[in-house]
């Protein structure tokens, strides 16, 4: 079983269950979590973040829920159910949808009596660059500002934390207070290994940026030892 503070999260980006659940099972004993994504979910990813909860392990569900306040609590409300220990909805759904997001988490915990999921909400994505806000309309903010308002929109909506790049952790610590928990993707190894994101970091910076969790996928699904390199970042960033 895995450690609810631990701060590495291993994106489990796969397009079956049988090779993400095994590389779960390798790395088992490990103080990680396991990241099911948008890809994960389209192929079994339900069945597979409950057989990892069933399992014991500490599950985020990526699915970056945005819809109407109703049907994004709905949603929220089958998560909850499944118990996984955090899950996340698009800041840009705006406070109403936020706020249902957080009352269906908690209520449906409290049924069930069991602890509500962390519940986090996206930003800007770290593979968004600043002339792609501007394709989308956003001429008068940059990448870090719009990070910024969303993140105290999502503190406003009482959220738990959010979904950023290294690159606004501190400032974002600073505008939300300490404990709002600041999840990072956009981890590289080395920061040649861009890959399609834009805006990354290697685990120890982006810790020592402030950030309460890293997301690191590739780096360790697709390496020829994933329990050496995932051994490798926990030296890094649980000195």
């Amino acid at each position: 079983m895995t450690k609810n503070n631990s701060p590495l999260i291993v994106a489990l980006d796969f397009d079956n269950s049988a090779d993400a659940l095994a590389l779960a099972d390798k790395l088992a004993g490990q103080p990680i979590w396991f990241k099911v994504g948008l890809e994960m979910m389209m192929s079994g990813g339900i069945d597979l973040a409950k057989q990892l909860t069933e399992k014991g392990y500490n599950v985020f569900l990526d699915g970056k829920f945005m819809d109407i306040p109703n049907t994004v609590a709905g949603a929220v409300r089958g998560v909850t159910k499944m118990g996984v220990k955090m899950l996340n909805v698009h800041a840009s759904g705006g406070t109403r949808m936020m706020e249902a997001a957080k009352e269906a988490s908690v209520t449906e915990a409290k049924k069930r009596n069991i602890k509500p999921p962390i519940l986090i909400a996206v930003t800007v994505l770290t593979s968004i660059a600043e002339e792609e806000l501007n394709e989308i309309g956003l001429f008068r903010q940059s990448i870090h500002e719009q990070t910024l308002r969303l993140a105290k929109l999502a503190k406003n909506a009482g959220l738990d934390g959010v979904v950023a790049s290294p690159h606004e952790v501190r400032d974002i610590k600073e505008v939300c207070g300490k404990d709002f928990i600041v999840v990072t993707p956009g981890i590289r190894l080395d920061s040649s290994m861009i890959d399609d994101q834009r805006r990354i970091a290697t685990p120890k910076s982006a810790v020592s940026e402030g950030a309460d969790y890293i997301v690191v996928g590739r780096p360790i699904t697709r390496a020829e030892n994933p329990m050496s390199i995932c051994n490798k970042i926990l030296s890094e960033i649980l000195l």
